[in-house]
């Protein structure tokens, strides 16, 4: 297994613990009745639990493109310690992205995520170029 596809792994769990540590504050705040209804109209949270939820809902969409990433460099037979080093910069960006959103970081939530997407795209450019 590369490196890379060895992140993306560690990713998915990042994302499963992500998910419970939105879903258990939101089933304590906002009730099972809630949670476990039809959401037909979206529920008001707390400045904190919304930020976990964007959070979360942001780290699907930057895993979209690091999928997309390591998928051209594995398929690609690009592999390389850049890039290697590039997906350990972004699962540890992901990893800091969450307290820092949480905790309403001002500037620092917007150059960890920046980090993450750099790294992102940069595998794919050493790809390309390989």
């Amino acid at each position: 297994m590369t490196p890379e596809i060895t992140v993306l792994a560690l990713a998915g769990l990042l994302q499963g613990i992500q998910f419970a540590t939105f879903a258990v504050p939101a089933n304590l705040e906002l009730g099972t009745k809630v949670t476990m209804g039809p959401r037909d109209k979206e529920p008001q949270l707390s400045p904190r639990l919304g930020r976990l939820h964007r959070a979360l809902s942001n780290h699907f969409e930057g895993l979209i493109l690091f999928t997309l990433a390591v998928v051209v460099v594995t398929l690609g037979d690009a592999s390389s310690g850049f890039t290697a080093t590039c997906a350990w910069i972004y699962l540890l960006a992901r990893i800091a992205y969450v307290p820092a959103y949480a905790l309403g970081l001002v500037p620092w939530r917007s150059v960890i995520w920046a980090t993450g997407f750099a790294a992102t795209m940069l595998m794919i450019l050493a790809a390309l170029f390989s």
